[in-house]
């Protein structure tokens, strides 16, 4: 199994990208931006089509539409009377009809429409593995760097502005951090799965997480555990690769929702005998 170079490129890129969307996902869930991240991956779409429609390789346009789709919810919630639900709709809405339409114009892609949207992460290559180093070097950093600001600004906007904290500085900086790990990380899940890697492993670490620091310890844990042993689970069973990482999270959910049903129940003290 590991003596294959696409499964070895494979189990790497998992035990990045698992661990990075676990740590990030926690600030995702606590700001409720779950369907924010879920907006951006269902636009890429139209990266995709567009890349192969000018022949090139696709990951760029995608990343480029991505990033393009996350700051348009930024600029409109700031310039619009619209909320931010509706602004997402819409932005994904119409994104993804402009790559099925664009799809439906192309031939001889319906293999690429199929690796995008449910993930491919056994033909990854060694630039992509290196992709996915440097990004999650750079995330998990910035992270860990800003942990403080970022926790005060997720815990309470207001009170991190008369703080001193750049709010507008920080949120375009997450955005732009949660788009690229999204467009990254779709390669591993794909467009429709992709969202489930920043949002279970942050909902297991909650089951069992005293505070903050102990949450992103154990989500980190959970995508680290969810990635590796979906890849190496999906080899094994010989079952599609992104869909077995996403139950290998679900698994961890149950388990961790089990551990805390258990901690949390009364311990009954027998009644002393008269």
């Amino acid at each position: 199994m590991f003596q294959e170079p696409f499964m070895q490129r494979a189990l790497l890129t998992a035990l990045i990208l698992g661990p990075l969307c676990g740590a990030l996902g926690v600030f995702v869930t606590a700001r409720r931006m779950s369907f924010f991240s879920d907006t951006v991956a269902h636009s890429a779409l139209a990266g995709v089509a567009a890349g192969l429609a000018l022949g090139w390789n696709p990951s760029g346009p995608m990343v480029a539409v991505s990033l393009l789709v996350g700051l348009l919810i930024l600029w409109l919630r700031e310039h619009t009377e619209l909320l931010t639900d509706t602004i997402m709709a819409l932005l994904m809405s119409g994104f993804m009809a402009a790559g099925v339409v664009a799809f439906s114009l192309l031939r001889g892609f319906r293999g690429e429409l199929h690796r995008y949207l449910f993930g491919d992460i056994l033909s990854v290559g060694p630039p992509e593995v290196a992709l996915a180093a440097g990004l999650g070097a750079l995330v998990l950093g910035v992270l860990f760097l800003r942990l403080s600001p970022l926790t005060l600004v997720t815990a309470h906007e207001d009170l991190a502005h008369v703080s001193g904290v750049s709010v507008r500085r920080l949120n375009l900086l997450f955005v732009v951090v949660l788009t690229l790990v999204v467009a990254i990380s779709i390669r591993l899940l794909g467009i429709i799965l992709v969202t489930s890697l920043l949002v279970i492993p942050p909902a297991a670490a909650r089951n069992l997480a005293c505070n903050l620091r102990q949450e992103l310890a154990l989500s980190l844990g959970a995508g680290l555990v969810g990635g590796g042993g979906g890849v190496i689970l999906s080899y094994q069973l010989d079952l599609p690769c992104g869909p077995t990482i996403v139950l290998a999270c679900v698994a961890l959910f149950l388990l961790t929702l089990g551990l805390s049903s258990l901690r949390r129940r009364p311990s009954v003290v027998p009644a002393p005998s008269r």
